[in-house]
């Protein structure tokens, strides 16, 4: 429930449909395992899991949703172990060459044949929509899961108009100055750990742990032209992150103060736990993505 990561999406308009309106429309495209020569299967499942039915788990004018994506599982290797050994028994049989339109139609052979057999195996990506704020929220770093949830959503509601935001100053510039002048914003404090790149596609990049950030060993890449991509900060005492130039928020630890929170809730109340879990999380999570927005001066209009 307590996200990991933090990709956010723009709405560039409001969503208008409300819980019930949504539920329905998911309802169309159910969590329905492989079939024998599907790669993947994609579908939404209960928001809240366990005995819970609703697809879409409303609080405070947040939705949020479960998508459940399962594969199977066939190694490239052995692909391309058996497509060697298939064109190898054609150009001995045949005294002819394989040549690569024929080679591409005997590997989908393969892997149509291999696909019934391969094991598979499942994942879980939860996101929510803030419908006051006018965002969505995805618990992921890959760019690729991400746009599988916003696709599939759009399959299902017919349009949901989102854009990566895009803000004023860039990230890279501020955060190197964070570092080279020490003028980290009072709300964040400095983690032990930065990713550091040189200028251009070409450029090394330096990874930094469990160091003082502020030291003579960063100082020094900072001077040579370095600058950071990523960032290890915590925010109010409530939660640590990784702030990377994308706007990312990876690797989110929420405080053990904020994880206790609700402990007063039955355990048997599995639900209702998980309700005041998201709760919390969620109005944080918004807060805290508005503020990283801020810091780089704001989104472009």
């Amino acid at each position: 429930m307590w996200f990991k990561n933090v990709r956010a999406y723009r709405l560039t308009t409001p969503f208008s449909l409300a819980a019930e309106q949504l539920e329905t429309q998911l309802a169309q495209r159910l969590f329905q395992h492989c079939a024998a020569t599907q790669p993947v299967s994609l579908g939404w499942v209960p928001a809240l899991g366990g005995e819970t039915e609703a697809l879409v788990h409303p609080v405070d004018g947040r939705f949020l949703l479960r998508l459940r994506r399962e594969e199977r599982l066939l190694p490239s290797t052995v692909v391309r172990e058996q497509l060697a050994e298939k064109v190898a028994a054609i150009e001995d049989d045949q005294g002819r060459k394989v040549y690569r339109k024929e080679r591409l139609t005997l590997q989908d052979e393969i892997v149509l044949d291999c696909l019934p057999r391969a094991f598979t195996r499942s994942a879980y990506l939860y996101a929510y929509i803030d419908t006051r704020a006018n965002w969505v929220f995805v618990d992921a770093t890959s760019a690729a899961r991400a746009e599988e949830f916003l696709n599939l959503l759009r399959e299902c509601i017919g349009s949901f108009p989102v854009v990566l935001p895009q803000v004023n100053n860039a990230p890279t510039a501020s955060m190197t100055a964070w570092l080279a002048h020490q003028s980290l914003p009072q709300d964040f404090a400095l983690g032990e750990e930065c990713e550091l790149r040189e200028p251009g596609d070409e450029g090394g990049v330096v990874r930094c742990r469990g160091v003082d950030l502020l030291g003579e060993e960063v100082e020094t890449h900072l001077n040579a032209g370095k600058q950071v991509a990523r960032l290890a900060l915590s925010w109010e005492e409530r939660v640590s992150l990784v702030l990377a130039e994308d706007l990312c928020l990876r690797r989110l630890k929420f405080s053990d103060e904020l994880l206790k929170e609700n402990e007063d809730l039955p355990e048997a109340d599995h639900a209702a736990r998980l309700d005041a879990d998201f709760a919390l999380m969620s109005d944080l999570v918004t807060r805290l993505q508005e503020r990283v927005i801020d810091l780089f001066g704001g989104e472009m209009e």
